[in-house]
């Protein structure tokens, strides 16, 4: 008797217990940005629905745009300590790192959206790609054309004599430093969240950025003018805390990889087409698009390049992924 009352009662605690150990195995997942209403944040939302679709119940994602969890500092910091599960960013943000991040960056590499996608969307490269950081604890999950890259100015700007002596806001990568030193600008890398307070207080006299982050943060409040250089594109990436992700069952994380790279070639046309909404909303809001000269630009675009040879010569690593890349560019132009 006193058996069958034990075993009933074990049995009502097991199934008490059911719903919450259930629960208990639930993972959160914080995927963190600096950015709000481009294509990092809509790669994150695609990203959510499609892992939610794969496992549903298993993972709870949390978006947090805009830098709610920091500046981008912090949040690269966070990523690597596990503190932040995941980061979706700019690759110069990440040279510090590991300084083959910078191979995104070479000026002139990438002059299109197809000339990224052929690159970080190749299936052997993207599979590389994903498991190249992980001598720092760092998984690729998302691969990302971001946008070109302009520069946004309080005075306006038409040439390349023009910057010089300007303080330029730039991201943190030696690939986009070098090359405002070299037209003569005084580059100061900055987290996004510390831009407007320097852009108001004369701190700073412009910033290199990618096009939907002025529209999105309506800069065309603090200033009207954009020098549109155009010298690289930008390549995101969704990086996630490698021991988070192994700590995940294995039908997990075969879901998170499959998310990742679905919601990477969803948001591709979208991040096209929003580059291309974004200088219309500028200009719409009394913003002023420059372009150099024919002269101008073949001049920079000379100089950058043979100072990206350089930089290049001194870092094998970098020249290595560099040409990895530049191989694929070239044959997507051939085809």
């Amino acid at each position: 008797m006193l058996s069958r009352l034990l075993k009933a009662a074990a049995l009502t605690t097991a199934i008490a217990l059911a719903p919450l150990a259930a629960a208990q195995a639930q993972s959160t997942m914080k995927l963190a940005s600096a950015t709000i209403n481009d294509v990092q944040h809509e790669w994150q939302k695609v990203f959510a629905k499609e892992l939610e679709a794969r496992v549903p119940g298993a993972v709870k994602t949390e978006i947090y745009p805009a830098s709610q969890l920091g500046a981008i500092p912090r949040l690269a910091e966070g990523v690597l300590l596990g503190t932040i599960e995941a980061f979706t960013t700019p690759t110069s943000f990440m040279t510090n790192v590991d300084p083959r991040f910078q191979a995104f960056d070479v000026p002139g590499l990438f002059k299109t959206p197809d000339d990224v996608r052929a690159a970080i969307h190749d299936p052997e490269y993207r599979q590389h790609l994903e498991e190249m950081f992980l001598d720092k604890g760092l998984r690729v999950i998302g691969a990302i054309y971001n946008s070109p890259t302009v520069v946004f100015t309080m005075k306006d700007v038409t040439t390349l004599e023009g910057l010089r002596g300007l303080k330029i806001r730039t991201f943190a990568s030696p690939l986009q430093i070098k090359p405002m030193e070299q037209v003569g600008a005084t580059p100061l890398p900055l987290a996004l969240s510390e831009v407007v307070p320097q852009l108001q207080s004369g701190g700073l006299d412009g910033m290199l950025v990618g096009m939907p982050i002025l529209t999105a943060f309506k800069y065309y409040d603090v200033g009207k003018n954009i020098l549109d250089l155009r010298f690289a594109e930008i390549v995101s990436v969704t990086v996630v805390n490698e021991d988070w992700f192994q700590s995940q069952t294995d039908e997990v994380k075969a879901a998170i990889i499959e998310a990742g790279r679905a919601a990477e070639e969803q948001v591709f046309p979208w991040g096209v087409e929003n580059v291309q909404k974004t200088y219309k909303i500028w200009a719409d809001n009394g913003g002023k698009i420059n372009e150099l000269s024919a002269e101008d630009q073949a001049k920079m675009e000379a100089e950058f390049s043979k100072l990206a040879t350089d930089l290049l010569a001194s870092q094998p690593e970098v020249q290595a992924e560099y040409d990895r890349l530049r191989a694929l560019v070239d044959g997507q132009a051939k085809q």
